[in-house]
């Protein structure tokens, strides 16, 4: 385990290295990115894998910098009612379907409370608040917020996971697309006390403007990165709750743990 850990802390820096070499883009530069008709697609693979990624994608893409750094922290706390509704409407592949979070960005030290909902059709909109930490109380508006997106007030639901991660963003040089990659996934669930970690596993998520032309994809393709669904609060779920219902997520652990170089399914 040790030189698990020996090992992987080598890989983070070979990727810090190889972004270091990519022309960097500025939180401001970013806002001027808008995608009207966005779509997501979500990539699961390695950090051995994302190397190379990084390695084809020198020359044709921006990596975002905040301060010093190409990347950032993160933590998010997903929250939900006593018997997992969020949770099991994902599970039961529902549609629509939600989730609520509150998320902080480490390195600005902004936090949102935020609701994600995935339509009929596999859109995912997004509608949040800033809020002033991650405990968050009815004040500022949150309660009637939370009524209006989910139906459910602070008196309805509770901190569940916790996940920390960092992630990479990149945009190419047409600013047509985005792309996110995090990696280094620590999951806490605040119900059973457990922790769980990802290990190697990278998740990608590719946000372009509609069909447009997309480098990075014929890159995924050269390197058999193949589009896969992944949830954190899912995947954190199970990984920290042998309670919850699991049967759909099972084999998918399998998979992960492959990538992953750990056990995903007993930590």
């Amino acid at each position: 385990m040790h030189q698990f850990i020996v090992n992987l802390m080598e890989t983070d820096t070979q990727i810090a290295n190889l972004l270091e070499t990519m022309e960097p883009i500025t939180l401001e530069q970013m806002s001027e990115i808008r995608l009207m008709n966005r779509t997501d697609t979500k990539f699961v693979t390695s950090k051995h894998k994302l190397m190379q990624l990084l390695q084809l994608a020198q020359g044709k893409y921006y990596a975002q910098q905040i301060g010093d750094s190409k990347v950032a922290n993160y933590m998010t706390t997903y929250w939900d009612t006593d018997n997992h509704h969020f949770y099991l409407e994902h599970h039961n592949r529902r549609s629509p379907r939600q989730k609520v979070r509150v998320r902080t960005y480490m390195d600005s030290n902004l936090t949102f409370l935020e609701v994600k909902t995935k339509n009929n059709h596999g859109r995912t909109k997004k509608k949040r608040v800033e809020v002033p930490c991650q405990e968050i109380t009815g004040a500022n508006g949150n309660e009637e917020f939370l009524l209006g997106q989910v139906h459910r007030g602070l008196a309805d639901i509770h901190p569940t996971v916790r996940n920390q991660f960092q992630r990479i963003t990149l945009v190419n040089h047409g600013k047509t697309e985005r792309l996110t990659i995090d990696y280094n996934v620590h999951f806490h669930n605040m119900e059973t006390q457990r922790d769980a970690d990802t290990g190697a596993l990278v998740i990608i998520e590719l946000k372009r403007d509609g069909n447009v032309f997309s480098p990075i994809l014929g890159m995924l393709r050269q390197l058999r990165i193949q589009p896969s669904g992944f949830s954190k609060y899912c995947i954190g779920s199970v990984m920290t709750n042998s309670r919850l219902k699991q049967n759909f997520f099972k084999s998918r652990l399998v998979t992960l743990g492959k990538l992953s170089g750990t056990n995903m399914r007993n930590q």
